[in-house]
C-alpha cells in the first residue's frame, strides 16, 4: 500500500478498532511498526465515516441527477468536450471518497478479520459503497456508446484531452458491457455473490488454527516453520497444515466451485471467449503475449526448478527432497534472525543507491506509520501494499518474522508503495496501473536489494547462500506463479461442466505442481491440498501471472540498467510516475524492450538459468 502522515489520535475505542491490538507475540526482530490509519479516519466509529458516506450517496444520486441521459447529446453539441471534463472531474471526485472509505474498511478488516465488529463494519461500509455506486453504472455505459467521431472532437478540449487515456481504457471494454438494468443487476447482487464468498474465505481461513505439539498456531506461522532449520518442525508444520486443511476441504471447494461458476456466468454474459480474457482486458495485455509468456516458462521447467531443486536436494545429501523441505533454509545460510531496524536500513541502503528519490520516498513509510509489520491473531496472512486513493496514500501490510524472506518481501512491498505515490499525481482515474506493469516496480525493488547484499557479502558461503535464495524466489515467482496459472486455467475451464470435488481439484494441484517442481521434490500425502490457502485464487482469478510477467520484464530491465547506468533512474521513475496513462510497450520504448518479441521472454527466463549455471559451478 502507499503512503500516509500521522496525526495526533484520540485515545478510543475506536483508535483501537482502526490500529489493531498489539501483536500477540514479539519476534526476536524487534519492535514492530503498526499502522496508523488516522490518515484515513480515526477509526470504525469516527463521525467522519458516517458523513463521508451520507455526503457519498448525496453525490451519487445529483450525479445521476445531472447526467443521466443527457452524455450523447450534450458532448455533441457547442462546448460539448468542457461539459463532459466536468463530468469526468465529479465522477473522479466521487471515486477518491469513494476509495477512502472502502479503503479504510478493507485495511481495518486485514488487520483483524476476526473481531465481530470490524467485521460488521466492512460489511456495512462495502454494502453502502455498492448501493451508492448503483447510481454512476450509467456514466461509463453511456459514455461508450458515443460515437468515435464525438469522443474525437469532444477531446481537442484540452480539460477532456487530459482524461484521453482513461476515455480510451474505458472504451475497450465497450464490446462487453451488457444493457444497463443487467449492468445494475450484477452490481447489486456482487454483495451477496462473490462479495461475500470472498469475505467467507478472508474470515475462514484467518480463523483456521494448525496444531502442533502443544501450540495451535495461525496460518502465518505455520506456513512459515516450513522454513525453519529444523527438520522435524518442517515436517511436523507440514503435516499439521495437511491435516487442518483435509478438516476443511469441503468449505474451500465450495467457495472455489462457487466463484468459478459467477465467473463463468459474467464471463459468458460479457462474450468473453476465454476464461482468462476477462484479467487480460483489465490487465491490457494481449492474450498472445500471456501466452507466449507461460509457454516459455513452461518449457523452461527442466533447466530452472527442476535443476535447482535437485541441486538443493544435493546440498542436504539426498536424492530427493520433501514437499515440506522444499523452502528449508540451506545447511550453509547464515543463521539468526534480521531484526526491523536492519532490515529496514538494508531495504533504504539500497533503494537510495539507485535513487535517492526513491528511498526518500519509502522512507516515509517507516517515519509517518505506513507499515503495519507484526503477526498477529486474526490478521490477514501474506503481504501488500494498498493503494488506498491519491488524496490519502498506501499502505503496506506484512507479517514480518526476521527471516531473509521477509526483508525480500519488505522490498518488494516498498516497491509498490514508491510505485503508488508516485502515480497518485494521476488521480483516482488514472492513478491504477495494470497488474502487467504493477509488479515490475515491486519486484526491481527487490533485485534491488539482493544486489546490494552480494555486492557486499565477501564469504563464498555466503554468496552462495545469498544466490541460492535469489533463484529460490525467482523460481517462486515464475515457476510457481505460472504454474498456479495452469492449475486456474484447468479448474475454470473444468468447472464449466460442473462441479468439482475437493479430490479433483487435489488432483489437478498435484499435476500441475508435479510438472512444475520436477523429480527432485517428493509430494507426499496431504499435499494435495495445499491450494486452499492461495488468496489470490479468490479474490484476483489469474492474477498470478503478473508475478512472472513483471519477474522476467525485471530482469531485462535490470540488464539495461548494468550496460547503461546513465539516465536510468530517471526513465525508470518516470515510468512509475506514468501510472495508468500510458500502454506498457509505450512505457518500455526507452528502455527498448518489446515484450511482443519472442526473444524478450527467454532473455528474461535466461538470468535465473545463468543463477543456477553459478551455483552449479561453486558445487
Amino acid at each position: 500500500m502507499t503512503s500516509r502522515s500521522s496525526s495526533a489520535l484520540r485515545k478510543s475505542t475506536a483508535q483501537r478498532k482502526a490500529n489493531p491490538k498489539k501483536s500477540a507475540t514479539r519476534p526476536k526482530a524487534g519492535k514492530l511498526p503498526e499502522w496508523n490509519l488516522s490518515d484515513l479516519y480515526s477509526g470504525i466509529d469516527a463521525p467522519e465515516v458516517t458523513t463521508d458516506l451520507q455526503k457519498m450517496n448525496a453525490e451519487c444520486v445529483a450525479f445521476e441527477t445531472d447526467y443521466k441521459g443527457k452524455l450523447a447529446e450534450r458532448t455533441a453539441a457547442e462546448g460539448g468536450g468542457q461539459w463532459l471534463a466536468e463530468a469526468v472531474r465529479r465522477y473522479e471526485a466521487i471515486d477518491d471518497l469513494a476509495g477512502r472509505l472502502g479503503s479504510f474498511a478493507g485495511l481495518v478488516h486485514a488487520g483483524d478479520s476476526v473481531d465481530p465488529a470490524i467485521s460488521k463494519f466492512y460489511g456495512d461500509v462495502s454494502e453502502r459503497l455498492t448501493n451508492a455506486s448503483v447510481h454512476l453504472l450509467f456514466f461509463a455505459l453511456e459514455l461508450n456508446r458515443i460515437d468515435d467521431a464525438v469522443i474525437d472532437r469532444a477531446m481537442q478540449a484540452p480539460e477532456l484531452a487530459h482524461y484521453r487515456p482513461w476515455i480510451e481504457d474505458l472504451r475497450k471494454d465497450k464490446p462487453y458491457q451488457l444493457e444497463d438494468r443487467v449492468e445494475q443487476l450484477f452490481h447489486e447482487k456482487s454483495q451477496s455473490g462473490y462479495a461475500a464468498w470472498n469475505r467467507l474465505f478472508d474470515q475462514t481461513i484467518s480463523a483456521l488454527r494448525f496444531k502442533l505439539g502443544t501450540k495451535e498456531l495461525a496460518i502465518e506461522p505455520a506456513l512459515n516453520l516450513l522454513q525453519d532449520r529444523a527438520g522435524e518442525k518442517r515436517k511436523a508444520a507440514g503435516q499439521a497444515l495437511a491435516k487442518t486443511f483435509k478438516a476443511n476441504e469441503r468449505t474451500f471447494a465450495l467457495i472455489t466451485n462457487t466463484l468459478a461458476k459467477d465467473k463463468e456466468i459474467s464471463d459468458r454474459w460479457r462474450g468473453f471467449a476465454d476464461v482468462a480474457d476477462s484479467r487480460h482486458l483489465n490487465n491490457r495485455v494481449e492474450r498472445e503475449v500471456v501466452d507466449a509468456l507461460v509457454g516459455s516458462v513452461r518449457a523452461a521447467y527442466p533447466r530452472l526448478s527442476h535443476r535447482y531443486y535437485a541441486l538443493k536436494a544435493a546440498w542436504f545429501r539426498k536424492k530427493k527432497l520433501a514437499h515440506w523441505d522444499r523452502n528449508a533454509p540451506l545447511p550453509f545460510a547464515a543463521t539468526g534472525t534480521i531484526a526491523w531496524p536492519e532490515a529496514k536500513n538494508m531495504v533504504l541502503t539500497a533503494y537510495r543507491g539507485f535513487s535517492p528519490e526513491m528511498a526518500s520516498i519509502a522512507e516515509r513509510f517507516f517515519s509517518d506509520r505506513w507499515i503495519d509489520a507484526p503477526v498477529r491473531p486474526g490478521k490477514a496472512p501474506g503481504a501488500f501494499s494498498h493503494p488506498t486513493t491519491p488524496s490519502a496514500h498506501p499502505y503496506v501490510l506484512m507479517n514480518y518474522q526476521g527471516k531473509p524472506r521477509d526483508v525480500m518481501t519488505l522490498a518488494h512491498e516498498l516497491g509498490h508503495g514508491v510505485h503508488q505515490v508516485l502515480a497518485a499525481k494521476n488521480g483516482a482515474l488514472m492513478a491504477p496501473t495494470p497488474l502487467t506493469l504493477a509488479e515490475t516496480a515491486s519486484v526491481f525493488g527487490e533485485m534491488l536489494t539482493f544486489r546490494r547484499l552480494l555486492a557486499q557479502t565477501k564469504s563464498l558461503k555466503q554468496r552462495q547462500a545469498l544466490l541460492a535464495g535469489k533463484v529460490e524466489d525467482m523460481i517462486n515467482t515464475v515457476v510457481r506463479q505460472i504454474a498456479f496459472y495452469t492449475f486456474e486455467r484447468a479448474i475454470h475451464t473444468e468447472r464449466k461442466k460442473g462441479e468439482l470435488t475437493a479430490q479433483r481439484i487435489g488432483e489437478i494441484w498435484l499435476s500441475v505442481q508435479g510438472e512444475s517442481l520436477g523429480p527432485a521434490i517428493d509430494i507426499r500425502p496431504g499435499y494435495e491440498n495445499f491450494w486452499m490457502y492461495i488468496p489470490h485464487f479468490i479474490h484476483s482469478p489469474f492474477y498470478v501471472y503478473a508475478y512472472a510477467f513483471g519477474d522476467c520484464l525485471v530482469n531485462s530491465l535490470y540488464a539495461v540498467y548494468e550496460n547503461a547506468q546513465e539516465g536510468f533512474a530517471e526513465r525508470y521513475l518516470a515510468m512509475l510516475s506514468a501510472g495508468g496513462t500510458k500502454h506498457y510497450s509505450e512505457l518500455l520504448k526507452p528502455f527498448g524492450l518489446d515484450a511482443k518479441d519472442p526473444k524478450f521472454w527467454e532473455g528474461g527466463l535466461s538470468v535465473i538459468a545463468g543463477m543456477i549455471d553459478e551455483l552449479e559451478a561453486m558445487g
